[in-house]
């Protein structure tokens, strides 16, 4: 093949919205076959944009899964509407996930009237496939093309990788040329201390209930390798009352120390080192509405 026949190196930006707890997350750690995302069964799991890089020999996608748009109750929630939505128009493409096990509700109807006004072209992602039979889907997708024109319409499982190579495959179609931006190992472009601190936080959202999940906040003190060779990682769990502190730390410390015990593993696994992991609990009243602790704790607005 000449040079002239080459076939360029295409990247670009790819959003990934929808209302909570539809899938986003579990789709971007699919596409880059690594966890980097959170995944729970609690809502509004995602807080901040995170992006995960998807590298190929001829191209380069960039994900950013967002916070999933919900009318928010507090400044943290306004936060996270924010952060999705100011991705709209900074993307070559956006995928609107739903959960099609589920009708279309209040939610989908608030996320689709905010796509309704960009120019980014929108694909419906009809998710969780693997859970419905066939012939259910086709009704689905008559009633969300009411609603607003997409430029196309993918089914898939992300949980199981079902259809979503193809999803890739035809978002390359819409992508133009471009650099590689980042280096083809890896997979995102937020630091250590970020991953690491949504680990521990995934392991508190498995194990509580109720308002502990959406009241807590995780923050990376310091990570340094001690004299053993071990990587010290100290992080603060925040919450906002003295009750739920001793849910976290649990009866004689076992709720805290599972915690631990299973953030580890994740931990060594994304470093690739052993670990040596000290969580302390402390009280921060109603943080989610005072804006010194949503920026120290990593949700500043002047970031986006």
């Amino acid at each position: 093949m000449s040079k002239e026949e080459e076939v360029a190196y295409k990247s670009g930006f790819v959003s990934i919205v929808g209302r909570p707890n539809v899938g986003k997350s579990t789709l971007l750690n699919r596409l880059v076959g690594q966890k980097i995302a959170i995944m729970s069964d609690k809502a509004q799991t995602t807080r901040n944009k995170i992006q995960g890089i998807y590298t190929t020999d001829k191209e380069q996608i960039v994900f950013i899964d967002t916070p999933g748009i919900h009318k928010p109750q507090h400044r943290l929630g306004d936060f996270m509407v924010k952060t999705a939505l100011s991705t709209f128009n900074e993307v070559d493409v956006v995928l609107f996930l739903v959960n099609v096990t589920e009708k279309r509700g209040a939610g989908d109807n608030f996320v689709i009237d905010k796509l309704k006004h960009i120019e980014s072209p929108v694909f419906l992602v009809l998710n969780k496939i693997d859970q419905v039979h066939p012939d259910e889907l086709l009704p689905i997708i008559e009633d969300y093309n009411k609603q607003i024109e997409f430029a196309e319409i993918v089914p898939i499982s992300a949980i199981d990788g079902n259809n979503v190579e193809h999803l890739v495959e035809t978002i390359v179609t819409y992508l133009s040329e471009g650099p590689q931006f980042y280096p083809e190992d890896q997979v995102t472009d937020h630091p250590e201390y970020f991953i690491v601190s949504e680990l521990i936080r995934e392991k508190i959202l498995e194990r509580t209930r109720e308002e502990i999940p959406h009241s807590i906040a995780v923050v990376v003190e310091s990570m340094q390798r001690n004299d053993d060779d071990k990587v010290e990682v100290r992080a603060v769990i925040n919450v906002e009352r003295k009750s739920q502190k001793g849910i976290i730390i649990g009866k004689q410390g076992k709720m805290i120390k599972d915690i631990g015990i299973n953030a580890r593993r994740d931990i060594e696994k994304l470093l690739g080192d052993k670990i040596y992991l000290e969580l302390f609990v402390k009280v921060q009243s109603d943080w989610r509405d005072k804006q010194t602790n949503l920026k120290d704790f990593g949700y500043d607005k002047d970031n986006y």
